[in-house]
């Protein structure tokens, strides 16, 4: 393995998203990453498709592109924990790994002996991380937790969708799982943290991360508006709530989204799209006043734009150094010179299908360059290997 984080052993025990989106991001810093999973069912994920990736041939192969999503880089291996020889595995395993992922019910792992209290006992040092939706404590703590409940409960989809009153108006979830995608972030960050602590001292610690804390705290200037000015933010479609204009607006043949951070870059959009008098009107001179009257702002903006295609204002305002951009589909980032250039999708080698295509991890460092890593393994691939490799 290569990476900052070479030669440390990660133990993930966690399933669907979070869990290993955490442990997927370790692997790609170069951790050992080995995900325990039941003989016959595996990763709740493998059964989550179509779609399949194909093989040589075509065909289906049963992994999904769910799974092949969060696994990039790890090992797995087979073992049945409800039974007290896969428990006792695991608890070997434990004592020779440096962090453990779970993302079971509070006290669910108690009965095999492999929860926090059990395991420090005989590995001081290990860094135990516990996800779930609602923690470890408080009155919720029993709940399962699921992604697009948690984006309902901690506030996110009350703040996404388009206003009331407008077509299609009512709270929407977002398109990605983004509660699971960043607590499996902030753990990462926690883990990384409680190793430097473990490194020092030779002690591990309990980490507690919840969906529902983390949805909340990532609300960021939304919950500040609401704890500090004492009103509801309301949804605003992909208008921002403290910044005019900064959303979507149509062109001639599609959308484009604007991003007008500054006063200066106003003035220059203004100047770039030929309605300069916008700039200079009092109630739209500062971004507090655009704010204040957004209602009449934005359908002189609007009319402007609906007037030339949207490679025409892109064009426009990109000379004028205003931030906008195209509204992308999926085939269109992947395939533009920015994504070519920066390596976004790389090909991993791949037992079924030859390779697999897999969305590049984001990092990039000058000292200890990530490597491509290993594709995401089938449900039991390395069981053996793995267990003669942490006996030695």
């Amino acid at each position: 393995m290569s990476g900052p984080l070479a030669g440390v052993r990660v133990l993930d025990l966690s399933r669907i998203l979070a869990g290993p989106w955490a442990t997927q991001l370790l692997a790609d810093l170069g951790a050992e990453v080995v995900k325990i999973e039941h003989p016959e069912r595996g990763d709740d994920t493998r059964r989550w498709g179509p779609p399949w990736l194909k093989d040589r041939d075509g065909r289906d192969t049963g992994e999904s592109a769910y799974y092949l999503a969060a696994n990039r880089g790890k090992h797995s291996v087979a073992i049945d924990l409800g039974t007290p020889e896969g428990a006792a595995q695991v608890r070997a395993l434990a004592a020779r790994a440096h962090v453990l992922v779970e993302n079971f019910k509070v006290g669910g792992l108690a009965r095999h002996g492999l929860d926090w209290a059990s395991l420090q006992t005989i590995n001081p040092a290990l860094v135990y991380c516990s996800i779930t939706g609602y923690g470890q404590t408080g009155p919720n703590a029993g709940r399962a937790g699921y992604d697009a409940a948690i984006q309902a409960e901690a506030g996110l989809m009350s703040l996404t969708g388009e206003p009331d009153g407008s077509p299609g108006a009512g709270p929407q979830k977002v398109g990605v799982a983004v509660a699971d995608i960043t607590t499996g972030l902030y753990a990462a960050v926690g883990i990384l943290a409680a190793l430097r602590h473990a490194e020092a001292t030779g002690e591990g610690q309990h980490l507690d991360l919840a969906l529902y804390d983390t949805q909340a705290a990532w609300l960021a200037n939304q919950a500040m508006n609401w704890l500090v000015g004492g009103e509801l933010p309301q949804r605003l479609g992909t208008a921002h709530p403290n910044i005019v204009p900064y959303q979507a607006f149509a062109a001639a043949d599609g959308h484009f989204m604007l991003a007008v951070g500054n006063d200066a870059q106003f003035a220059r959009c203004t100047a770039a799209i030929g309605r300069p008098e916008l700039a200079a009107d009092p109630r739209f001179a500062s971004n507090a006043a655009r704010v204040a009257h957004r209602a009449e702002l934005l359908p002189r903006l609007a009319e402007r734009f609906s007037s030339a295609p949207v490679a025409h204002w892109l064009a426009v305002l990109e000379a004028a150094t205003v931030p906008a951009g195209p509204i992308q589909t999926l085939d269109q980032v992947f395939a533009s010179p920015q994504a070519e250039a920066r390596r976004l999708v790389r090909q991993l080698p791949h037992p079924l299908a030859g390779q697999v295509p897999s969305v590049a991890c984001p990092l990039n460092f000058s000292a200890t360059p990530l490597a491509d890593g290993r594709a995401p393994p089938l449900l039991g691939a390395d069981t053996e290997a793995v267990l003669a490799r942490w006996r030695a």
